[in-house]
Order: structure tokens, then sequence, then C-alpha cells
């Protein structure tokens, strides 16, 4: 039986949707937070447990009758890693044969601005040494960021302003991330598997300019911008300072290079190409 973590959110909601084309609902488990959310798995046939990454008694019982686990990154970035270690921990004790973690595809965490992001390879570290089987993706960036990025349909009238320099990314769809894990929990591993989960090849935000220029008929231009003078425009936009310097640093990290990475891996997966950007802002903003 396969246990998804994460199950209602976006990312746990595609895998899903996916591994159910190949797997018997009767062979997954969803854990989730709140039952009323996940009324349309329970109609599914899904089996559904109740917990969440803090509550170990609840992991505990999660875990009982699983052989694999999905462990989708939790979105409390500052209690990520024990919350990722209980998890593990419970996997462990319950003897699950494999567990599944979803990263984040960096060039050198050594390096890193967005000191965040350390607590993925921490967890990656910590699944390592627990003995268990494991499979890490290693994501890129999602495309379907990019209008938060850029400040949705405004981009058309003010452009675009961000420090990300020259910094290139292998932009992927979530929904096609979501599909290429549940066809790598479809197969029986053996051994430790690390996939990196990249387009087939990076764009930079001039590149994101040009495209939204093309789709909307307007002319979309990016101006690369100081970090110093950024973050103080997310501050004057009402964010807090510990916020403002999280996206900036997240962005900055971009511009360093960090996610500029291509793999085959999210192609192979997928069987085909995966959605350029093109394509994927043409769907992003419904033009």
């Amino acid at each position: 039986m396969i246990l998804i973590t994460g199950a209602t959110g976006q990312l746990g909601t595609a895998v899903i949707h996916q591994l159910l084309l190949n797997v018997p609902a009767s062979q997954i488990a969803a854990f989730v937070r709140n039952e009323t959310k996940a009324v349309n798995l329970i109609k599914q046939g899904v089996t559904i447990r109740l917990g969440t990454y803090d509550d170990i008694d609840a992991l505990n019982k999660a875990m009982q009758g699983i052989e694999t686990v999905l462990l989708i990154a939790g979105t409390d970035e500052e209690n990520r890693v024990s919350q990722h270690q209980n998890v593990v921990n419970a996997a462990k004790k319950a003897g699950v044969r494999r567990i599944m973690y979803t990263s984040r595809a960096l060039k050198d965490p050594a390096t890193l601005t967005n000191q965040l992001m350390i607590g993925h390879f921490q967890t990656e570290d910590y699944i390592k040494a627990s003995g268990l089987s494991y499979t890490l993706f290693q994501n890129i960036l999602y495309m379907d960021a990019i209008p938060q990025f850029v400040g949705g349909d405004a981009v058309f009238e003010r452009g675009i302003h961000l420090p990300a320099g020259r910094g290139r990314v292998a932009l992927a769809l979530r929904s096609e991330m979501g599909e290429a894990i549940a066809n790598a929990l479809a197969i029986n591993d053996e051994g430790n598997m690390t996939y990196h989960l990249t387009n087939s090849e990076s764009y930079s935000f001039y590149d994101v300019a040009a495209v939204l220029t093309d789709l909307s008929g307007k002319p979309v231009t990016y101006t690369p911008a100081e970090p110093a003078t950024f973050e103080t425009q997310l501050i004057g936009r009402g964010l807090s300072d510990v916020v403002a310097r999280r996206i900036t640093g997240f962005i900055t990290d971009i511009a360093n290079g960090q996610e500029d990475i291509i793999s085959p891996d999210l192609e192979k997966l997928l069987g085909r190409k995966p959605t350029s950007l093109n394509q994927g802002l043409m769907l992003l903003y419904n033009r």
C-alpha cells in the first residue's frame, strides 16, 4: 500500500490523480489534516488517515500496512526538518519498505542565499541515514509560480522587475511533476534513486517577458532589479522584513544560477517532452 502525505495539496492532488490511473484505489492511502478536504478522495475509494507531521501517534497509526511513503515537503519552513524526521521515524518504526521525498533541484546548497531551502537537503541526509530504501525527487521551480512572481495580469501594464539577473530556470508545470512522481511510485524500484525533475531547457525572465509579449500582443519588458531595492519595495507593499528577505533571497538564488539545471528525468518519467514555457504560460494565463 502507498501512503501519500500532503495529499490534498496541489502536488499531492496531481500525484493521486495520476496514480489512480495505474494503481487500484484500495492500494492508496492519503495522510491529511482535514477529512472534509478529502471528500473527493474518499469518493474515489482512497483510504484516509488523519494527522499532522507533528502528531507522532497519528503518524505511527498512518504507517500501519504501508509499503511505500511519499513524503511531500511540509509548508512550515521553520519546523520542516523536525516534522520530516517525525515521518521518517514513523516509517522506519512501522517497517515501511521505501520512502520517497519531494526535495528541490538546486546546484549548490552550501552557497544558497535563501537558507530555508537547506532544510530539504537536511531531510535528504536524514532519509539516507535512516537505512530505509529511498527515492528523492529534486524538483525545479514550478512554472505555475511565474504569475505570482511577475504580478499576475498586472505584468502586461508594468512589466517584470525582479532581482533575477540573467539567471535561468528549467521551469516545469506542477501537474507534470505530480504525474512523473506518480509514475515513479508505480514502479517497483530496487536500490536508492534520485530523480532531477526539470524541463528539457532553461529559461530566463527575458524569455518569460518575450513569451508574455507574444501571448498578449503588448510589449512586456523585463528589467533586472537590485536586490536591496526589490526588498524595500516588498516591505513597502506591506510584507514583513522576514518574508521580504526570504522572497528576495529566493530570486537572488535564481540570479546566481542555482536553478539552471537540466535533466532528462522528467521527460523519461512522463514518456514525452515536458510542456514548454510558451505552452505553459498560455495555459496559466488562459491565452
